[in-house]
């Protein structure tokens, strides 16, 4: 279509500033095309020329629905560049947070706006056409190609504007919600660390007021222990740093601005597992709980909270089984995630019932859904087993119907099946082996010729390097990036598929299955010390880790306004200490 991009510019225009014009005509001499337009408002989502015979026609645009601001969606935005699809945006946060820095918010190492990019500013700069709409979704309706909103604006505006969208594809990245595992008195007495920058600025207040509670003086000493006593639950990367950034801002800050009380101040981390840290490498668990206790920092290490009153925390010792009660002053909550309210009708609604997250295919997909797509802390990925297309694989390779397999049949298919099991990959490396073929030698001693049996047996222990993704922010943002990348060459990919071999039907996939690449993860301890496991299971422990963390993070970060932000707080708070007041 020639002059195509002009055109779109001028509806863009149009769009911005509709009072222009009632009707505009554009003409391109170079290749007679034609556009017209007429009306208050441009119709979105249309474009409209002239073919080079002379007819007119008009192209409708796929509309992309993205459900979520965070990791996911925000990363399949920035990536997304094919001005063939109108997208439109529905969160109830216009902005985007940088969440592996909430953490240092709860503490003022970090201010809250450093933060947050606007999704308007991140939108805004790319050439595909998007809208954002601030509202809250809370129903998909799958079979009618519609999403339900709600205004998100109803605590300070009293809107209560609902509406809809219809869509061609869907994409759900809507997170997740802390998972109280049922223990009564978590939602009513808990703090929530995980679910964004209104909760780690709740919880910076709290510390403030209950450094100010304990300063009265009608207040009694027992009082005093019991409002200073903070208690995070949950030993994992968050709750970690959580526990770390509170005890350098109790030291190295509130005892000099409250030096009456600044004894009485106590920090309880409570694990259920045997260690904190427990996914990273054993000797960073060891440090850390090593460096906690020379810290004062208490770990509680095997017990289970059974429940949370409003000035009491209860736990119960794992092994013995015995009960025990803690008076606090404030309880952060930091112990996994489960699936939100809408995403479980979803579930409901699609035959999804009783799991964690939606199931997606390997193509990020839901599973009975071809237009609908899932990513982020909402979903996981129900990766097939081989064991299941066992012999589908072996009926594509063997093609000459022979009943066995050669080295020549193998080479034909062997990179089709480590694409698309990619558990297979990881079982070849645990074995130190290769390839497939090697494996089959390796079982057959002499001669790689082997009949279906013989392929079965080598492949059985397969499937049990079979794991799920953690919810982190960078599976999350790989997550994103791939899809977008499949939307930006959706036609060509269409025409030409580039994906492995399809064993139970006919042709190849579209596309490649997504691949999640693991680039380390940072576990910061306190007293500027960091510990760090990266690929190769290189592990670093000390100062210079915490230095390489503050590098990666402000590399990270989604644009240049935040990384200055983020980095002059950073050399504020070295300079002037941390903010203590409560706003």
């Amino acid at each position: 279509m020639s002059g195509y991009s002009f055109y779109d510019r001028a509806f863009r225009a149009l769009n911005q500033y509709p009072s222009l014009s009632k009707l505009l005509v554009v003409f391109t001499v170079s290749g007679g095309g034609v556009a017209a337009y007429s009306g208050a408002q441009p119709s979105r989502g249309v474009v409209c020329a002239d073919s080079s015979a002379g007819r007119g026609e008009c192209e409708k645009k796929k509309k992309v629905v993205v459900l979520g601001t965070g990791w996911a969606g925000v990363s399949f935005l920035k990536t997304l560049n094919n001005p063939s699809y109108d997208v439109h945006v529905v969160s109830p946060h216009n902005y985007f947070a940088f969440t592996p820095l909430l953490p240092s918010v709860t503490c003022g190492n970090v201010e809250a706006r450093s933060i947050v990019e606007p999704i308007r500013s991140i939108t805004n700069k790319k050439n595909v056409d998007v809208q954002f709409r601030e509202a809250v979704c809370f129903k998909i309706d799958a079979d009618n190609k519609k999403v339900y909103c709600r205004s998100s604006q109803d605590t300070n505006l009293g809107g209560k504007e609902e509406f809809s969208i219809d869509y061609d594809y869907l994409i759900v990245a809507m997170g997740a919600k802390s998972n109280t595992f049922n223990t009564p008195g978590v939602e009513e007495n808990a703090h929530f660390l995980r679910l964004g920058v209104e909760d780690a600025l709740r919880i910076r207040q709290s510390v403030i007021d209950c450094f100010e509670r304990a300063s009265l003086p009608s207040v009694s000493e027992e009082e005093k222990k019991r409002i200073l006593q903070f208690v995070v639950v949950g030993g994992g990367p968050t709750g970690v740093e959580f526990a770390a950034e509170l005890h350098d801002f109790v030291v190295e800050d509130l005892s000099k601005l409250y030096p009456a009380v600044k004894d009485y101040a106590k920090i309880t981390l409570v694990e259920a597992g045997d260690h904190i840290l427990n996914m990273f490498d054993k000797r960073i668990a060891t440090f850390a709980e090593e460096k906690f206790q020379r810290d004062g920092i208490n770990v509680k290490t095997g017990s289970i909270v059974i429940k949370v009153a409003d000035k009491e925390i209860s736990t119960k010792v794992r092994e013995s089984g015995q009960v025990e009660s803690l008076p606090y002053g404030m309880v952060v909550w930091s112990t996994g995630i489960g699936p939100r309210p809408e995403v479980v009708d979803f579930m409901k609604q699609i035959g999804q019932t009783n799991r964690r997250a939606l199931a997606t295919d390997e193509w990020l997909r839901v599973e009975g859904c071809d237009d609908i797509y899932a990513l982020g802390d909402c979903a996981t990925i129900n990766q097939r087993r081989v064991m299941e297309d066992i012999a589908l694989i072996f009926s594509k390779a063997d093609k000459n119907k022979t009943g066995t397999l050669n080295i020549k049949d193998f080479q034909e298919v062997v990179d089709d099946i480590c694409e698309r099991y990619p558990q297979v990959e990881l079982y070849l490396k645990k074995k130190q082996m290769k390839n497939i073929v090697d494996l089959l030698k390796d079982l057959k001693k002499q001669s790689v010729e082997v009949d279906i049996e013989t392929f079965k047996s080598a492949l059985s222990e397969v499937d049990s390097q079979m794991k799920n993704l953690p919810a982190t922010a960078q599976v999350a943002a790989q997550q994103g990036a791939y899809l977008a990348n499949c939307f930006n060459r959706m036609e060509e990919c269409e025409k030409y598929p580039e994906g492995p071999l399809r064993f139970r039907t006919l042709g190849r996939h579209r596309f490649r299955p997504f691949r999640y690449k693991h680039f380390g993860q940072f576990a910061p301890l306190g007293g500027e010390q960091a510990a760090a496991q990266l690929p190769g299971d290189w592990v670093s422990i000390g100062h210079s880790t915490q230095w390489l963390w503050y590098s990666v993070y402000a590399s990270k970060l989604v644009s240049w306004r935040t990384r200055v932000l983020v980095m002059s707080d950073w050399g504020r708070r070295f300079i002037f200490g941390r903010d203590s007041s409560r706003i």
